[in-house]
Parts: C-alpha cells; sequence; structure tokens
C-alpha cells in the first residue's frame, strides 16, 4: 500500500536543509561579467580615448561630459542584458523537467528543482526522472541510462522489498530497484520514492551538466558578426587615415585623434549585436506571453519561413477533454450516453471491463472518461482486488491489458485500437465485419473508438506476450473529444499565411477526416499508416502533394514524413507530444512539444514547447516569429540608414576644409539617443497589416539583403544630402562656427527623428508612420525633447558642447528639414515599391522576395 507521502511542511523543511534539486548552470551572467563584458566593447573605448585626449588639451569638463556617457552606456547596456539574463532564466526554469509527486495523499505537479529527499514520484513513460529513487510499485519498467552508463539499451526496474537497504549502487544491470536522477523512463510506469537530490544524486557526483536552453541563433549571430567586422574594419581604416591627413595638413595631432575617434564612433554600428541579443529574448519572452516556450532562439527566425504545419489531434486541435458518448455490444445493441447521464444495466460490463483495462490512477484522458462513466461505483480495488500484472501498449500491438486477482479468480481486461482487439479476439469474419461497420459509424461521426476485450488466465504464470490469452470481445467505447474554439479560425489563419495544416493522428480515417473537416484543413486524401509503409520515397513524395490527414499514424512513422516533406522543399513545422515523437520533433525544422500532456523527452528535442497544447498557440508564435524578424530588419535597415549622415558629417569638414562640427562628444549624445531607439522601439512595433496574408519567407534570405542595405544607404544618402546643402549654405552666409554646429546637431536630430518613423512601417502610409502606436517610442521621443530642451536652455550645455546661440527660426528650419525628410522618403518607398511591382516583386523594400 502506497502511503500518502511528505507534507507540505516536511517538504519546505528538506528543502531548507538539503536545498533545491539542481546542479550549478553554466553560462549564467552575473551583473558583474555583464559590465566586465562591456568595458571590453570597442565603442566604450573609443569613448575613453576621447576623454584621455580632451584630458590632455585641459578641457576637463569634456573628458567628464565623456566619461558620464561612458558610464550610461555601461549602464544601460548591463541593464539591457541583465534583463535578457532574467527572461533567459525564467525560459530555462519553464523548460526544466517537471515531476509529478504524491505529497498529504494528493498528486502534484511541481518543478524538477523543487523535488526533496523522501517524495514519492508518480513515473510514467518518456518521463524524466527527477531525482535518484528506489521503487516502490513498479509496472513492466524499463529506463534508459546511458547518460550515466553509455549503454543505449533500456534496463527493466521492479520494485524493492519492503526491508531492502537504502544504500543506492552505482548504475546499470537488470532487475534492480533504484532509478537515477536524469534518466529517462522507456516503458511502464511506477512509483518511487527519492534518496537523492541535487549534487548528492549520482550524476550530481559525477559532475555532469544537463542541457539547457540555447539563446543563440548562429546564423543570425555570423551574419552579424561579419557585417559589424566590415564596418569596424573600413571605419578603422578611415579613422587612422584622417588621423594622419589632419595631423599631417593641419597639426594639432590630439585634435587629429579627436577627429580619429568621432569617425570611428559614427562608423561603427555597435548596436548590430546588441539588438540581435535583445530582440531574440525579448521575442522569446513575447511568444511566452501567449503560451509557447522557446527553448531554442533559432526557431524565432524559422517560425516565419514555416510552409508545412503538421499537427497531431488529441489536446492539439481538440481540446484533450474526453467524454464516453456511444457504446456497442456484439450483439448490435448501441447506447449513447449524454453528459451527465448513468449507463444502462445492459452496458455496465463493457465499461466496467474498460476501466479495468486502464490505469488504477489515471492520467491519459481517454482513461479519465472510462473512470468517469462508471458513476460511483466503489474503487476498483475494493470491487476487483489487486492489480498483479499489466502488459504495456507497444508499437507492433496497440492494446493494453490488466490482470486482477481477488482471491479467488483471475480476471484480464483488455482495451486497444479496433484492429488489434479483432486480432487478439480472433474473430470470424462475420463478427469482424459486424465489429467493423460499428466502428466506421462512429469514426464517421468524429468519435474515437476503443475496443475492449476480456479473458481469464488459467493460472499465475504470466505469459510474455498478450497474444497467449484467448479473448472474449466485449464491445466498443465511443469517446468524443471537442474541437477547441480556436481552432477553425487559427487554420483559416494559417492558409491565409500560405502555411499548409497537415493532420497527423493514430485515429481511425474516417475518425480523422471527420475531425479535420470540422477544423477547416483543406480537403485532400486520407493516408494510413499502413498505405504508408507501403509505398517507396518517390511514392510517398506524390502522394505528399494530396494528403491533408495522415491516420492510424505510428509515432516512429512521423520520422518519415518529416523527412519527406523536407526532401520536397518545405520548412516543416511537426507537433508530438511521446518518447517515440523525439527523433521527428528533432527531424523538424521546428519541433513544437506539448507542455502538459507531453514527455520530458519530448520536451527536450523540440525547439518550442506548448505550454497549454493548444493549437492557436502555434499560429499566434508564428505571427509573433514573424512580427520579431520584420521588427529586426528595420532595426538594422535603420542602423545602416541612420550612421550615414552621422559619419557624412564628421567627414564632410575635413573633405572641404571646414572647421570641425562634432567630436566625440556629440558622436556619444547621439548614441544615447541611436541605442534606445534600436533596442527598444523597433523591438515594439506593431505587425504589418500583411504579416498573415503573405506567403512564408524564403529560408535562405539573408538578414542583411542587398535591397534592404540599398534602400537603408538611399535614406541615409538623402539626409546627408539635406544636411550638407545646409551646412555649405549657411557657411557661405557667414554663419559662425558654434552656431553653425548647433543648428547642424540640431538638424540631424531631426534627420534622425525622420529616419525613425520611415522604417517603422514597411508600407508608405505617412499616417501610419506617425500614428501607429508605440508606447516605447513615445518614452523616446519625451526623452529627446527633453535633452533638446536642456541644451537650448542650459547655458552650461550649450558651453560643453561648444553651441552658439540658436535662433527659433534656425530650429524651426531644423524642424521642416527633418519633416521634409520624411515626405520625401514615404514618397520614395511609394514610387519604389511601384516600380518593383511592374516588375513581378511583391515583397516590400525591406524584403527579397518570398520563395
Amino acid at each position: 500500500m502506497i502511503d500518502a507521502g511528505l507534507t507540505h511542511a516536511e517538504a519546505a523543511a528538506r528543502m531548507a536543509s538539503d536545498g533545491p534539486n539542481e546542479l550549478a548552470r553554466a553560462g549564467q551572467r552575473s551583473v558583474l561579467r555583464i559590465a566586465l563584458g562591456v568595458v571590453r566593447e570597442p565603442m566604450l573605448a573609443l569613448l575613453l580615448l576621447g576623454g584621455g585626449a580632451y584630458l590632455l588639451l585641459g578641457s576637463l569638463s569634456e573628458a567628464l561630459i565623456l566619461l558620464a556617457f561612458a558610464t550610461f552606456s555601461i549602464a544601460v547596456t548591463v541593464i539591457q542584458e541583465a534583463r535578457t539574463e532574467h527572461v533567459l532564466e525564467a525560459l530555462r526554469d519553464l523548460s526544466a523537467p517537471r515531476a509529478l509527486v504524491i505529497r498529504g495523499g494528493t498528486r502534484l505537479r511541481i518543478a524538477g528543482r523543487d523535488v526533496v529527499r523522501g517524495d514519492l514520484i508518480v513515473l510514467e513513460q518518456g518521463d524524466r526522472i527527477a531525482a535518484d529513487a528506489r521503487l516502490v510499485e513498479a509496472h513492466d519498467l524499463q529506463a534508459d541510462e546511458s547518460l550515466l552508463t553509455g549503454e543505449s539499451v533500456p534496463v527493466g526496474k521492479i520494485a524493492a522489498a519492503a526491508s531492502a537497504n537504502e544504500t543506492v549502487p552505482r548504475p546499470g544491470g537488470e532487475g534492480l530497484p533504484f532509478l537515477y536522477s536524469g534518466s529517462l523512463v522507456t516503458r511502464g510506469s511506477g512509483i518511487a520514492r527519492v534518496l537523492a537530490t541535487g549534487p548528492r544524486s549520482e550524476i550530481g557526483r559525477i559532475g555532469q551538466s544537463l542541457a539547457g536552453l540555447e539563446t543563440e541563433a548562429p546564423r543570425l549571430r555570423r551574419e552579424t558578426t561579419r557585417i559589424v567586422g566590415w564596418c569596424a574594419l573600413g571605419g578603422s581604416a578611415v579613422a587612422l587615415l584622417v588621423v594622419l591627413l589632419f595631423g599631417l595638413l593641419r597639426g594639432g595631432w590630439i585634435e587629429a585623434v579627436l577627429a580619429g575617434i568621432a569617425i570611428g564612433m559614427s562608423m561603427l554600428p555597435e548596436e548590430f549585436p546588441v539588438v540581435l541579443t535583445v530582440f531574440l529574448a525579448m521575442g522569446a519572452w513575447r511568444i511566452g506571453k501567449v503560451g509557447v516556450l522557446t527553448r531554442r532562439a533559432a526557431a524565432i527566425e524559422t517560425l516565419g519561413s514555416a510552409t508545412v504545419l503538421c499537427t497531431d489531434k488529441t489536446g492539439t486541435l481538440t481540446e484533450n477533454r474526453m467524454s464516453v458518448t456511444a457504446l456497442w455490444l456484439p450483439s448490435g445493441e448501441t447506447f449513447a450516453l449524454k453528459p451527465g447521464s448513468a449507463v444502462p444495466d445492459g452496458f455496465r460490463a463493457l465499461v466496467e471491463t474498460a476501466a479495468l483495462a486502464s490505469a488504477q490512477a489515471p492520467s491519459d484522458p481517454m482513461e479519465i472518461a472510462l473512470h468517469g462513466a462508471r458513476g460511483k461505483e466503489a474503487p476498483l480495488a475494493e470491487a476487483h482486488g489487486d492489480l498483479v500484472q499489466a502488459y504495456a501498449l507497444r508499437p507492433d500491438l496497440l492494446a493494453m491489458s490488466n490482470i486482477w486477482d481477488d482471491g479467488e479468480e483471475l480476471q484480464l481486461s483488455a482495451k486497444g485500437a479496433p484492429e488489434a482487439i479483432a486480432g487478439l479476439c480472433r474473430l470470424s469474419d462475420s463478427d469482424h465485419a459486424a465489429m467493423k461497420a460499428a466502428v466506421e459509424a462512429m469514426a464517421e461521426r468524429g468519435i474515437r473508438v476503443l475496443a475492449v476485450a476480456t479473458a481469464a488466465p488459467k493460472d499465475r504464470n504470466w505469459a510474455k506476450s498478450q497474444h497467449a490469452y484467448h479473448y472474449a470481445l466485449a464491445g466498443l467505447v465511443g469517446l468524443a473529444d471537442p474541437l477547441r474554439a480556436s481552432v477553425a479560425t487559427a487554420v483559416a489563419e494559417c492558409r491565409s499565411a500560405g502555411i499548409r495544416v497537415v493532420m497527423i493522428t493514430g485515429d481511425h480515417a474516417a475518425t480523422a477526416r471527420a475531425i479535420a473537416t470540422e477544423a477547416g484543413i483543406a480537403a485532400g486524401d486520407v493516408l494510413t499508416g499502413d498505405e504508408l509503409a507501403a509505398l517507396d520515397d518517390p511514392a510517398l513524395a506524390q502522394r505528399l502533394k494530396t494528403v491533408t490527414v495522415f491516420a492510424r499514424i505510428m509515432p516512429e512513422q512521423k520520422l518519415r514524413i518529416v523527412q519527406a516533406f523536407k526532401a520536397a522543399g518545405e520548412i516543416v513545422t511537426m507537433t508530438g507530444d511521446g518518447v517515440n515523437d523525439a527523433p521527428s520533433l528533432k527531424a523538424a525544422h521546428i519541433g513544437v512539444a506539448m507542455g502538459q500532456r507531453g514527455t520530458d523527452v519530448a520536451r527536450e528535442a523540440a525547439a518550442i514547447v506548448l505550454m497549454d497544447d493548444d493549437f492557436g498557440a502555434i499560429v499566434q508564435a508564428v505571427r509573433l516569429g514573424r512580427r520579431i524578424y520584420d521588427n529586426l530588419r528595420k532595426a538594422m535597415a535603420f542602423i545602416f540608414a541612420v550612421h550615414v549622415p552621422i559619419a557624412g558629417l564628421a567627414l564632410i569638414p575635413l573633405l572641404f576644409g571646414l572647421p570641425l562640427l562634432f567630436g566625440p562628444i556629440h558622436i556619444a549624445l547621439l548614441e544615447m539617443v541611436i541605442d534606445p531607439v534600436c533596442a527598444l522601439v523597433f523591438e515594439a512595433e506593431e505587425d504589418e497589416a500583411d504579416i498573415m496574408t503573405r506567403p512564408p519567407r524564403a529560408p535562405d534570405e539573408p538578414l542583411f539583403s542587398w535591397r534592404m542595405i540599398a534602400w537603408s544607404v538611399f535614406q541615409g544618402g538623402t539626409a546627408l544630402a539635406m544636411l550638407a546643402a545646409v551646412l555649405f549654405v549657411e557657411t557661405a552666409n557667414g554663419m559662425p562656427e558654434s552656431e553653425l554646429r548647433a543648428l547642424m546637431f540640431f538638424t540631424l536630430i531631426a534627420a534622425v527623428l525622420a529616419l525613425i518613423f520611415v522604417n517603422r512601417s514597411f508600407s508608405a502610409s505617412l499616417g501610419q508612420a506617425l500614428l501607429r502606436p508605440n508606447p516605447a517610442l513615445r518614452i523616446v521621443l519625451m526623452a529627446i525633447g527633453a535633452i533638446t530642451g536642456a541644451i537650448l536652455f542650459l547655458p552650461s550645455a550649450q558651453t560643453l558642447l561648444k553651441f552658439g546661440a540658436i535662433a527659433w527660426g534656425d530650429m524651426a528650419l531644423a524642424g521642416v528639414l527633418g519633416a521634409l525628410l520624411l515626405a520625401v522618403l514615404e514618397a520614395g518607398k511609394l514610387a519604389l515599391g511601384r516600380f518593383l511591382q511592374r516588375r513581378g516583386q511583391t515583397a516590400p523594400l525591406f524584403r527579397d522576395a518570398a520563395a
């Protein structure tokens, strides 16, 4: 008899004394470590170098300002990166294995880290074992201990004797009652008492660490690193050339260094890696808010490219809330069971047998429904004695059997797929035809059908296989699982987005087709598992073009379906929840595991996890994935564009013999505007209007496409042309240097704001550019207004920046030029868009045409 487990007070006390059940995590970054990383950034080095140059010139105030900017840069970056770490840490906690424990007589699902010594953990096939434990109950249980032993063959486990020693031996060996943290239940079920947790477990002593959340997207990181490297190389060469020319032609090597630093700062797009890190981390957080856990950040970019979504039925398209709705007896009698109604006497034996073939404490929705249909009958153990033998569901036999002993006789109850039970019962042709007709009738109504059978074992020498017993058909049980309310809309949204939805299920073909039709999945062929097995790869490739429903599919067949879709050039999203689903989840471009009913091994193989097992959440994740990638490209386009006028205004005075306008202090002040815009404003931008009506993005489309770079350079070049015109006109009019510097700075700020608005949307709508809601943009605009006001009204700020008094007319000129730039670029966006449409290219300026 299993006891009630620890009380909550005992569990809390042991947690306090032993600590959480976790190993030391590698890769976590403290605030100090983040700060040390920031100190090594090139931009910060340039700021500090500029501060040193100002000190050599005796300009203490400029040096202190640059030091303040450097401190601000460190603070902003540390805050952003620490926020990212907190997000990733929360995602790691969510992605960690969970455990079902018995505490105070109640079963609770808790985080693996909260398991304590003495806990009773309930284990099912596919569970990752949370701690070292000793089995007190086992039913056909096998465990994969290869993580500890290197042996890939699972080993059988038995329940421990009451007087067994609690000393845990080394892993490995058949017929032992001990289980080890990190190993996997590959078959059967059981209950075990925890003996050791965390660093005291076997895996803790060995010192291995479990796989955690992947936080990098290799392709994006590679592209970003390459482009930053080229820009840094080019900027360094230009800066060095400026230092040499300035020093040789004008004299004053310290001023030459300051000019070189200003050029280097203006040409270094150090925002790229920060933007990528922030966008992917915050993207994972946003996707998590809709019930989808992102275990691999690369999945965020891939979501926008998905062309085929392979989904299972139960619990994903449906609510996973089964109820018994139809009963059939071999005599031909049928009964439609309505919610809340009692089972008639003539059908009670059928329902009782089905419940006896299920787990005593069920967690599977079908088995919960079968137990529920019994009503207020006495518990199975009271009415039928002890469960003495169990035969689990196997890939080669989709049926399971339990043997009960009440002290007088043995009773075997079995349930499973109708064709499997028909084989066990060795039905005659006429009986088989009658059962098949009843199954078809239920299946066409979208009802899932289980067949039930009984047998009477002759003795307690249990057979190795269920085939050894002589079964009699007890009848059929039909179970209904209502479609989720959001599914039809979500499927329609997928179809409009160019994503083909395919249903893969173990259900009967007629049941699967009925549910698919109700869900709105496109009409097409139904391919069964037997038919799939008979097809070679070329024939399967042909059938894939017309198949929308795969029925009676075994989990291992999902891998072949994924590989066939991939061979056809599709970007595949695959859902799964079982141990045998792991290969297909790993093989798919985006593996989607179920968070509630999924096994630990499935979640570990998947790229994303549905916390509520809801199909609608996948579609929301695709929408957010497209939005995140869109916004990332907008930010990258803005960064390219904004550095053109900044670098141009730093170079033009040197090329034309004019006084230097901007030093490191001015560039640093501009970076204080640009950094939060990139990291906050564009990340928070809303969806594009066509986000779920355009075709999927080509998977090999580069983040920095030539079209995007050309459009960004055009934006920046247009802004630079306007700014240069103002510079030359005002210089010719004899405007004093300090006033000219102030005018050009504020005009540049206006140009930066115009570039922000232009890049907010792919569409050519001035109204959208100005009026689209974005709280982060409002905050940034208020901050820019405050900085501008401080410069205008504080003489000390003007002195530090070497600004002269600026007339309100000049400020109006800066505003007008910013508005003019916005109008010109929006008009250019519209004209270029129409030009591309005439050439048959429908993708917006930021994006290359879809595949």
